[in-house]
């Protein structure tokens, strides 16, 4: 009886949430372990760092519409997102971020407009 109720709020769930879809991935590049030894015979274990990942949200029920990626090699790490805010206009940030030149945003903004329809 449990395993039917689970089903049913289950569906009920996915029928109320709309059109709705979210998306996320994640891919790690796992390398051989190096040793990094800091004097005294004490030592640490150090990979090198390499990933990418990302994620999307978009439900129209809510207005919630975002989405992220972003990539490392190393000390560099380089990305984007972008949001739907409340008012409706959209955020774009592009970032970068390195040990040579730090971290750089580049913030861009969108208007949607609304044509009104007009019944008479």
């Amino acid at each position: 009886m449990f395993f039917k109720v689970v089903c049913v709020l289950s569906v009920a769930v996915a029928v109320a949430s709309g059109y709705g879809h979210s998306s996320q991935y994640i891919h790690r590049h796992d390398g051989h372990h190096q040793p990094v030894y800091h004097g005294h015979g004490y030592h640490d274990y150090y990979t090198y760092p390499k990933y990418e990942f990302g994620y999307e949200v978009s439900d129209p029920h809510t207005g919630d519409h975002k989405s992220q990626h972003e990539h490392r090699d190393g000390d560099a790490v380089s990305g984007h997102y972008s949001l739907q805010q409340p008012d409706g206009s959209g955020r774009h940030v592009h970032y970068h971020a390195d040990d040579h030149t730090g971290f750089h945003a580049t913030v861009k903004h969108s208007t949607h407009h609304i044509v009104p329809h007009y019944h008479y």
